[in-house]
């Protein structure tokens, strides 16, 4: 009796060998790192979306500025035209 629990053990530890060592156990390896890689990815996609909503709207406030920048300079350039600013100096 002891022999056939000894012979039965052996091949299952064969078997068991080929499917985890062979195409199977590596496909199995494959869908298992895959999920692992996906999952912390969704979390960073979520991340990635807000930084781009976030450089989006500082994006926008910087060209606000520029044009604000550029009507102050224009006021200004016509204002010492006409000589109604000083030079600057000391006052």
């Amino acid at each position: 009796m002891e022999d056939v629990i000894a012979v039965v053990g052996f091949f299952t530890t064969v078997i068991v060998a080929f499917i985890a060592f062979g195409p199977v156990g590596r496909a199995i390896a494959a869908k298992i790192t895959r999920n692992s890689l996906n999952a912390p990815g969704a979390e960073v996609a979520g991340q990635l979306d807000g930084m781009e909503d976030r450089l989006e709207g500082l994006t926008q406030q910087v060209t606000e500025l520029a044009e604000r920048q550029d009507f102050t300079e224009r006021l200004l350039a016509k204002a010492r035209e006409k000589g109604q600013l000083g030079s600057g100096g000391t006052a």
